[in-house]
């Protein structure tokens, strides 16, 4: 990679929400060499540019997962910001906040406060990053998927909605989507929304809802096996994308399971899922043919 560097999202003591407390961050790295990150209450991003004569303009803003408790940074961060480098994409991984009300007030708000500043921070440096702003899409995988729907069906809700936080695209990988009872991820829902969710959040964020004709294009991956988030989350964001005429395209494999990212070795045809998003991206416009 050609280069790399670390900017917080907010200014120092500006963090919004933010609550002084005995919540550390803490990061610790498994015998399969995953990175977990806890504990993160001042969000960052890690930008990880392409060398300059192999950049085509895009950029993909990533959103690692783990059910709102713990940041995946490893396998659903930094190794896709390489991927994307290495076919001239900028990768920015974003280091978002993990809902802990002890933390941050409200705390359901504070991904998503975080991921529309990371979109519009990349648009005010898209220039000095040799960065083409009708070019940055979003990235998630599981509960970082969650967060990636969010911003794409809610960059322009609320008193903080912006149309600079809107992504251009979309990638969902095994993402959760909704927030119903029947298909969701609990933890997911427990984490952000805390023990006594109402049934007007719930709601809010159950993100196949929220769709519309302006939602951008998405490229969706799921499996039928996968026992965390199961695959209908994606079916329904893919069906609510369709009823609204967006390009989408969703590629489901029968075996794979949940949370492997591009560690696709001995998962049959799952192995294919990098190239069809590389073709996705090909003829999207986002890497050179």
């Amino acid at each position: 990679m050609a280069q790399n560097h670390v900017l917080p999202l907010w200014p120092e003591g500006q963090v919004p929400g933010f609550i002084a407390s005995d919540v550390e961050e803490k990061s610790n790295t498994d015998a399969s060499g995953i990175l977990r990150i806890s504990g993160v209450t001042v969000p960052k991003m890690e930008v990880y540019l392409p060398e300059k004569s192999k950049a085509t303009g895009a950029a993909v803003l990533i959103c690692p997962g783990g059910g709102y408790a713990i940041l995946a940074a490893s396998h659903e961060g930094k190794d896709l910001a390489q991927w994307f480098n290495e076919r001239g994409i900028a990768g920015i991984v974003l280091k978002y906040r993990l809902p802990n009300a002890k933390a941050m007030q409200p705390a359901h708000e504070m991904p998503l406060r975080d991921a529309m500043q990371a979109m519009q921070l990349i648009r005010k440096n898209a220039a000095q990053w040799s960065i083409d702003p009708d070019k940055i899409g979003v990235m998630g995988f599981s509960a970082g998927g969650h967060l990636a729907s969010t911003l794409s069906t809610h960059y322009h809700r609320g008193e903080h909605g912006s149309e600079q936080a809107k992504p251009n695209f979309s990638i969902l990988i095994y993402p959760v989507i909704t927030f119903s009872d029947i298909n969701t991820h609990i933890g997911s829902r427990k984490n952000l929304l805390g023990q006594d969710s109402s049934a007007h959040w719930v709601n809010y964020y159950s993100n196949e809802l929220w769709v519309d004709e302006k939602t951008p294009p998405a490229f969706l991956v799921h499996s039928m096996n996968d026992k965390g988030v199961p695959i209908e989350n994606s079916i329904q964001y893919y069906l609510a994308l369709k009823k609204y005429n967006i390009p989408a395209e969703a590629h489901f494999y029968p075996d794979g399971g949940h949370g492997y990212g591009l560690r696709t070795a001995g998962k049959g045809s799952l192995v294919g899922w990098p190239a069809a998003m590389e073709n996705w991206l090909k003829s999207m416009g986002y890497i050179a043919e």
